[in-house]
């Protein structure tokens, strides 16, 4: 059985859900998500008593390797992640979600379980859809199966692309488009995230990305200490990110134009 990252606290459990209904606060509402928020009114409406809000602890698995999706996880704040893990433990992220998608595809694309897990890199909130309540949304073909297809499409170029920038661009440069990354799903400049958890994400050792992110703070581009980076200079920064960061969000920017 595939080992799971070692940044993951408890792997074993699963979220209290029959309180996740007092975790949000009124602000937090289903239109937070871009996906459902792109829904006409009235089938909108006809999901809202069905979505069920829960909270995103960091590091907590939605999903493991293998187990059955049988929910979707319609983020509105934070961000979750897409895991390899091999046998030997070593791991690689592929993909990263916020509040413009959702975790949970194989649901309506027919796999019904992956591979990789899916992991709360970011602490927030979601709300989620039972998958056998999107039966009666597919029956009829509507709009909501047209946004999952056209969220699927963005999510299946940034797998690839990342796959790419894995196999051929420095740690430096893939610490610049996974910060990047973070940040265009997060309110602020800032993240947290620890050496360690980080270098698990993009798949090679701490060294490396304590190296990177010396250099990146030596040329005044971001700010880090005790697993909090602040952006200090974005523009320069993307500069130093390869074209992997832009391919990727011209993809989203598309999706968010169609919405």
């Amino acid at each position: 059985m595939s080992a799971r990252p070692s940044f993951l606290p408890n792997p074993e459990r699963r979220f209290a859900f029959w309180d996740g209904r007092h975790a949000l606060s009124a602000q937090h509402t289903p239109r937070q998500n871009r996906l459902l928020a792109a829904l006409p009114p009235e089938d909108y409406e006809r999901l809202l008593p069905d979505l069920e809000p829960v909270p995103l602890p960091l590091g907590w698995t939605l999903y493991g390797a293998g187990e059955q999706e049988t929910d979707l996880y319609f983020l509105i704040e934070g961000i979750a992640s897409r895991v390899y893990v091999t046998q030997s433990g070593a791991s690689a992220a592929f993909a990263v979600t916020g509040n413009e998608g959702v975790i949970g595809v194989a649901t309506f694309l027919g796999g019904e379980s992956t591979p990789s897990q899916a992991v709360v890199l970011s602490a927030g909130y979601a709300f989620r859809l039972k998958a056998d309540l999107l039966k009666s949304e597919f029956e009829y073909d509507g709009p909501l199966l047209h946004l999952l297809l056209r969220y699927t499409h963005a999510l299946i170029a940034q797998t690839g692309q990342i796959a790419v920038c894995n196999r051929h661009h420095s740690v430096e440069q893939q610490l610049c488009r996974w910060i990047l990354s973070c940040l265009d799903r997060l309110p602020s400049n800032e993240l947290a995230m620890t050496q360690e958890r980080i270098a698990a994400m993009l798949g090679v050792r701490r060294e490396g990305v304590t190296e990177a992110a010396g250099k990146l703070q030596s040329a005044g581009l971001i700010h880090y200490h005790r697993g909090q980076i602040v952006v200090l200079d974005r523009p320069r920064l993307q500069a130093r990110a390869c074209e992997c960061y832009t391919v990727v969000k011209r993809q989203y920017d598309s999706l968010r134009r169609q919405l």
